[in-house]
């Protein structure tokens, strides 16, 4: 372990009318996981399939484990695991058919960890493709993904259709990963799934990487709206006092409001007050990017 598992150098995919990546200068470390995180639309995808030579660069380089992206692209494909945002349509092919055909490529798949990991993912892989929901066949990939124990994992936006236990699943099988000693770059547009199993952050705006933080750092970009109903009056000295509350509106009983960062000392604030219902809700990450943006909060 040690060194860059993947180097990117001023990597640029221009399609026009200010769409596409732009000057992508980043190293992802041997044996860490990174999270991409940005908005829907930022340029996620597009480095992806850059580094997976699925599209060619306007201008720049990417390397991964030293083997230059597009010289030496079926190198790169043999070392890592690659999940990428939709699947190939395989029809009327049952699962194992299609875990077949893909193993039959590398040499090295254990498949008893196929069944492993088909087990803990509760996937059926008698049934066929054209059967399955949309979280099955987020299933089938990440088996896909995950079956020759890569030295990369390549994700985009892994949890899509997952529900919240195979979600557990899937973070788990990450942080194995990573225990391994194996490196994960993984896109999500979701704040809380970042920070959940990745060790840094990428943060990507409008195709430009804006951003590269460990996850202490992104405490400031993390809001919560948070509705409290009291049974009395509410302690609203006490909550306008603390510097992390933003938009407190009261109605009667009723509160409402936005903290950003840590919840610590909003919970403190309620201190012996009578909470009938507490309900906090994550925004989306793009009314996240844009309030931290309004703030003037460094970048």
């Amino acid at each position: 372990m040690g060194g860059d598992a993947i180097l990117t150098q001023s990597l640029t995919k221009d399609y026009g009318g200010g769409k596409g990546l732009f000057d992508l200068t980043l190293s992802v470390h041997d044996g860490e996981v990174f999270g991409y995180l940005g908005p829907n639309g930022a340029g996620k995808t597009t480095t992806i399939r850059l580094l997976m030579s699925l599209i060619r660069p306007t201008r720049g380089a990417a390397t991964v484990f030293g083997l230059d992206t597009v010289r030496r692209s079926v190198d790169v494909k043999r070392v890592v695991g690659y999940l990428p945002g939709e699947l190939a349509q395989f029809g009327g092919l049952r699962g194992d058919e299609i875990v077949g055909s893909f193993a039959a490529l590398r040499p090295d798949v254990d498949r008893a960890f196929v069944g492993q990991l088909s087990e803990r993912l509760d996937l059926d892989l008698g049934r066929r493709y054209r059967e399955y929901s949309r979280g099955n066949k987020q299933k089938l990939g990440i088996v896909l993904a995950f079956m020759h124990r890569p030295r990369l994992l390549i994700l985009d936006e892994p949890t899509g259709g997952l529900d919240p236990l195979n979600q557990q699943t899937f973070y788990a099988l990450v942080r194995e990963t990573r225990e391994r000693g194996a490196t994960v770059f993984l896109s999500s547009h979701v704040l809380s799934e970042v920070e959940a199993v990745c060790d840094r952050v990428g943060i990507i705006r409008e195709g430009k990487l804006v951003k590269v933080a460990d996850l202490d750092e992104l405490n400031e970009l993390h809001q919560r709206r948070i509705e409290v109903q009291f049974a009395g009056e509410p302690p609203l000295a006490a909550l306008r006092a603390i510097r992390n509350v933003d938009q407190l509106v009261a109605n009667g009983s009723l509160v409402r409001c936005v903290i950003r960062g840590d919840a610590g000392a909003f919970v403190r604030a309620l201190g012996g007050a009578h909470v009938v219902a507490l309900t906090s809700e994550e925004p989306s990450l793009e009314e996240s990017f844009l309030a931290y943006y309004r703030s003037d909060a460094p970048v």
